[in-house]
C-alpha cells in the first residue's frame, strides 16, 4: 500500500474522533466559548485536510494537533496521532504526546492504562527497552482487563526475546492464559532450545536435556530439539541414541533430512555399520528425497558397484529432480572416469557450474524470502521462528 494512502487511512479515524469530541464538547460550553473554539478548530481542521490532500503529511499533522483539545473525548484521537508519529519514525513526538496525556489528573483507569501501553510501545520501538520493561511490569501489576493484560505480556515476551533473555521470556509466557500461550508454542520451543544450546556449550548436558524436553512439550514436532539431543548424545559417545534422534527428523520434517547426513555418517562410522546407514539412506530416497540423499546413495553405489554405475544412478535421479549440486557431482565423476581429451573441457565447465553453486544461497525464509548459507532458526530479517528451510529445486535440494 502506498505510504500516502496508508497515512490517509490512518488519519480518517482521527478526523472522526476530532469531530465527535468537538461536537460532544460544545454542549458543555457557553455560546461565546463555542464560537471561538469552533472557528479555531474549523480553520485548523480544514487546513490539515488541505495539507493531507496535497500529500503534505507533516503540515497536516501539525494542523490536527492544533485542532485537538485534550479532554476525555479526544484522547483516542491523540493516541491515533501518536501512533502515526511512531509509524513514521518520529517516536520522540509520540512519546511527548503520551507523556502529556499521562500528566492529566482526570484520566480514568482504563484510559491511563491504555496510554501507558502506548508509551511502552514507543519505548520498545526506539530501543529504550529498560523503560519499556518497567512500564509493562507496572501495567501487569495493576491487573488490567484481559485484553490489555495479554497485550502487555506479549510485548514483554517480545522484549525479552529481543534481549535474548530466554528464561525471562519463558517465565513471562507462563503468566499468559493457556489459549494465548498455545499461540506462542513455536516461539517458546525455540526459547528452550536457545537455553539448551548455551548449556551444551558449557557441557551442562543434564540441564540442557531438561530444556529440550520442555521444548518438545511446546512443539512435539520440532526438528531443532532432535538435532540438539543428537549433539548431546554424540558428545557423550552415545552413538545409538544420537541415531535415534537423527532418524526422528525424517518423521517430523523430511526437508531437514539433509541436515542429519553428516552426523549420521559420523555415528555409523564409530559403530562400523555402513550397511545400516545404506539401508536408511535408501529408505530416505522414497520417504524424503533430496539431492544430498541422492549423492550419499551414489557414493555407496560407487563403492559397491563402481563409478560408472554410480554416474548412471545420478543421471537417472537428475531426470526426476534436477539440481546444480547433483549436476556438479556428475561432472566430477566424468572428469575422474572420462577420456583425457574431454577432461579439459569438463574442468572448464565444472569451474563455471561450481561458481554458480557457490554463489547460490542454501537456505531461504518462506515468510519474507531472506536467504543465505547459514541455517537461522529465527529469520534475521522478519524475526519469525522456524521459517528458514533448505532451498528445494534446481538451485538447492
Amino acid at each position: 500500500m502506498p505510504p500516502e494512502l496508508e497515512n490517509y487511512l490512518l488519519i480518517v479515524p482521527l478526523f472522526l474522533a476530532i469531530a465527535a469530541g468537538w461536537w460532544l464538547g460544545r454542549r458543555e460550553r457557553n455560546k461565546a466559548q463555542y464560537q471561538r473554539l469552533s472557528n479555531n478548530m474549523s480553520r485548523d481542521y480544514f487546513a490539515g485536510l488541505d495539507y493531507l490532500l496535497n500529500e503534505r503529511t507533516d503540515e497536516a499533522i501539525e494542523s490536527f494537533i492544533r485542532a485537538l483539545e485534550v479532554n476525555s473525548d479526544t484522547i483516542p484521537a491523540h493516541l491515533a496521532l501518536a501512533k502515526l508519529f511512531r509509524r513514521k519514525g518520529d517516536v520522540e513526538r509520540a512519546i511527548q504526546i503520551h507523556q502529556n496525556l499521562l500528566a492529566r489528573p482526570d484520566l480514568d483507569r482504563s484510559e491511563f492504562l491504555r496510554v501507558q501501553m502506548a508509551l511502552a510501545r514507543d519505548y520498545y520501538a526506539i530501543g529504550l527497552l529498560d523503560r519499556a520493561e518497567n512500564l509493562l511490569l507496572e501495567i501487569i501489576r495493576q491487573r488490567p482487563v484481559r485484553e490489555t493484560l495479554v497485550k502487555a505480556q506479549r510485548l514483554l515476551i517480545s522484549l525479552y526475546e529481543k534481549e535474548a533473555e530466554w528464561e525471562k521470556a519463558l517465565s513471562a509466557a507462563d503468566q499468559l492464559p493457556m489459549d494465548e500461550r498455545k499461540k506462542l508454542s513455536c516461539e517458546l520451543a525455540h526459547y528452550c532450545c536457545e537455553m539448551a544450546e548455551a548449556l551444551i556449550q558449557r557441557h551442562q548436558y543434564r540441564d540442557a536435556q531438561s530444556y529440550l524436553r520442555r521444548s518438545e512439550i511446546y512443539d512435539p514436532q520440532g526438528v531443532r530439539s532432535c538435532l540438539l539431543h543428537a549433539r548431546i548424545a554424540m558428545d557423550q559417545s552415545e552413538w545409538r541414541q544420537a541415531i535415534k534422534y537423527l532418524k526422528l527428523v525424517a518423521d517430523r520434517d523430511p526437508v531437514f533430512v539433509s541436515e542429519t547426513l553428516d552426523m549420521l555418517r559420523t555415528c555409523y562410522g564409530h559403530l562400523r555399520n555402513e550397511k545400516e546407514l545404506n539401508a536408511y539412506l535408501k529408505q530416505c530416497m522414497s520417504k524424503a528425497p533430496s539431492t544430498s540423499v541422492t549423492l550419499a546413495v551414489a557414493e555407496q553405489v560407487k563403492d559397491e558397484q563402481g563409478l560408472y554405475v554410480a554416474g548412471s544412478f545420478i543421471t537417472e535421479e537428475l531426470k526426476k529432480r534436477p539440481s546444480v549440486k547433483g549436476f556438479n557431482r556428475l561432472i566430477d565423476m566424468h572428469i575422474e572416469h572420462g577420456a583425457e581429451s574431454a577432461r579439459d573441457s569438463l574442468r572448464v565447465l565444472r569451474g563455471l557450474t561450481g561458481q554458480l553453486e557457490l554463489s547460490k544461497p542454501i537456505y531461504r525464509c518462506i515468510s519474507c524470502g531472506f536467504s543465505g548459507k547459514t541455517l537461522h532458526w529465527q529469520c534475521p530479517s522478519c524475526k519469525k521462528w522456524s521459517t528458514t528451510r533448505p532451498i528445494q529445486g534446481l538451485e538447492g535440494e
